[in-house]
Parts: C-alpha cells; structure tokens; sequence
C-alpha cells in the first residue's frame, strides 16, 4: 500500500459514538467490522446524475437493511473489491465523467452511499480532495445514517455539496431495536446541520416499515418542524428484506396518511416515494405491540437481548441476527 497517512485515524478509531477504540489497519475491528475502507462497487447513477461509490460495512445493523450483503460485511460472506487506492478510484471516476454514457446522462457529480460512509471518513475526504485538484466545482453528495461524532459530522459537511440524511424511528428504545444504536447522537447531528448548513440537506428520509415504525414518522416530523418547517422530508415505502423478508410494505394508503400527519404538524415540504400493491394499512396496533413485534423479529434471528445494544452486546462480533440469510428466517 503507497502512503496512508491519511487512514491514521483508522489506527484509534473514534470516527463514530461506539468509539471503538480499534487499530483498523491492524485488522482490529470494531462494531462496524471494517478494517481498511473497502469498496463495494462503483456506477453511474442516472437519477442523481452521479458517479456513486458504495462503500462496505456500517455503524448500524437494521433488521430490514436493504442492503444486509454489504452494510453487514464481511459477516455476510459476500465478496466485493475490496480497498482501493484514492488515486485509482479518482481516474476511475474522471474517466467514467468523459465516456458518452456520462454525457448524456449528464453526469457531474461523485456521491457515496453504503453501508455507512461515515465509518471511512479520511478515505472520503483524501478520495474528494484528489478529485477537486482536477474539478474545483465538483458537487460531492453523501448518504448516511447520522450516527458520528459532532467532529465527524464536521467534517462531512465539509467535504459534501449535500446530504441524504436517514432517521429510522426516534423513541429510544424502538431505534435500539431497529438499528441496534441509539438515537441521540443521529438527532444532535441532524439538528446542527439543519441549523447551521440547511443548504447542505437535500433531504431527510424515513423507511416506512408498517407495524414498526410507522408511528414514529409523525414524531420526526415534529421534531425537524421545530427546527425548520421547510426541511424536507421524504417517507420511503419498506420492501421486505433481510430480517422482515416476510414481513408486508407500506399501503398507498398508509403513505398518504403519514404525509398528511406529517403537514398537520406543520412540516411544509413532505412527500412519499414507494409503496406495497398489496401493502397493509395497520392501525390497531400500540406502540408497546410494534416494539414487542420487533423484538420478535430479533428473536426469531437469534438476538435475544433487551434492550439491544450492538456497542456493549458481548456478541457483537459474530452476531447471529446478521450472518443469516433472510429465506431462512422463516416466520
């Protein structure tokens, strides 16, 4: 490997609130699992008009992520690039901004998703530096769950044009057991960008997961009201995976409500994208069934600590509720 001094916050990583403390270049790993930031795959993404880099591992570990393969790696067992050097990586990415694919597509910007980013902070910031030497302008847009440290925070609205930033539930303990972390430092960090740099948010986003969370997007929705009424705020309909393979979408129906509840409490800019044909609606259910129906979902996956807490969990590396592929968990 060619100079890394920019990975030395890797050797004692404190980058997000677990503050592991592990030597990742060491192959010490922490609650993210990560050692040297790895790749998963790059492509151009027509939507966002971007070059995207999905990174490998996350901070979190959701029982309905999406993207389990690679939030959860190396547990999964999935193999991807694995590291690859700033330098490659950036005439990787100069080199797709001229094909005639780009050009049409219109594609000018770098984006980062994952898993998590912000577990590989300096990589990021050493990936967007080298690229601004050849694009000052270049627009850098970022995906994250929100759960670092204020000074990692920092320095992601540094380097980033803009943010897609995720609230997943907001009572305590109903994040613990959907993420496995608590939500404090995700509601700090969201109210110091929304109140220093809102130019910086493209949007905060919620999955709606019906009977889990659904209860909970009318309290996010309060919560950044009072912030900001014009924040925007985006409801995302669930499909099943990993730990809810079997468990149903989101109806339209409960998508327009949700919006609805979010407008009455005063927050202006709300909309929806995703829903379930064949989704459900649920209503009846209180809030003390949604947490005790998660905590079955964990349950049936092998995780049978309540509260939840990845950070102080003794099984935290080799945890049975993220090496199971999801048709095996059957209800």
């Amino acid at each position: 490997m060619n100079n890394q001094r920019y990975l030395n916050d890797l050797k004692n990583c404190q980058l997000c609130p677990w503050k592991c403390g592990v030597n990742r270049l060491a192959g010490e790993r922490g609650v993210c699992r990560v050692g040297l930031p790895e790749v998963a795959y790059t492509g151009l993404t027509q939507v966002l008009k971007t070059f995207a880099v999905t990174l490998l591992g996350c901070s979190f570990r959701c029982i309905y992520c999406n993207a389990y393969r690679i939030s959860q790696y190396p547990d999964s067992g999935w193999m991807y690039r694995g590291y690859v050097q700033p330098d490659v990586l950036v005439h990787e990415a100069l080199s797709a901004f001229k094909t005639n694919f780009a050009q049409k597509m219109g594609v000018e910007k770098l984006s980062f998703t994952g898993g998590e980013p912000a577990i590989h902070t300096p990589y990021l910031e050493e990936v967007v530096a080298q690229m601004r030497e050849q694009l000052p302008d270049l627009e850098v847009g970022l995906a994250t769950n929100g759960f670092c440290t204020p000074q990692t925070m920092k320095r992601l609205v540094k380097l980033s044009s803009y943010l897609n930033f995720e609230i997943k539930s907001f009572d305590p303990e109903l994040h613990y057991a959907v993420t496995g972390a608590p939500i404090e430092p995700i509601l700090e960090n969201a109210k110091f960008i929304a109140s220093a740099n809102p130019e910086k948010i493209r949007v905060f986003r919620t999955v709606v997961i019906p009977g889990v969370n659904d209860l909970e997007v009318p309290k996010i929705a309060n919560f950044l009201q009072d912030i900001d009424p014009d924040l925007p705020y985006r409801l995302v309909g669930f499909r099943p995976h990993f730990l809810l393979y079997y468990h149903p979408g989101p109806s339209r129906n409960l998508m327009h409500k949700l919006v609805e509840e979010c407008e009455e409490v005063g927050l202006k800019n709300v909309d929806y994208s995703g829903y379930s044909p064949d989704g459900t609606l649920i209503t009846e259910y209180s809030f003390n069934n949604r947490l005790k129906n998660t905590y079955n979902f964990l349950n049936q996956a092998g995780c049978y600590r309540r509260p939840r807490n990845c950070g102080s969990c003794p099984e935290n590396q080799y945890c049975p509720a993220i090496i199971m592929e999801p048709w095996t968990n059957l209800p």
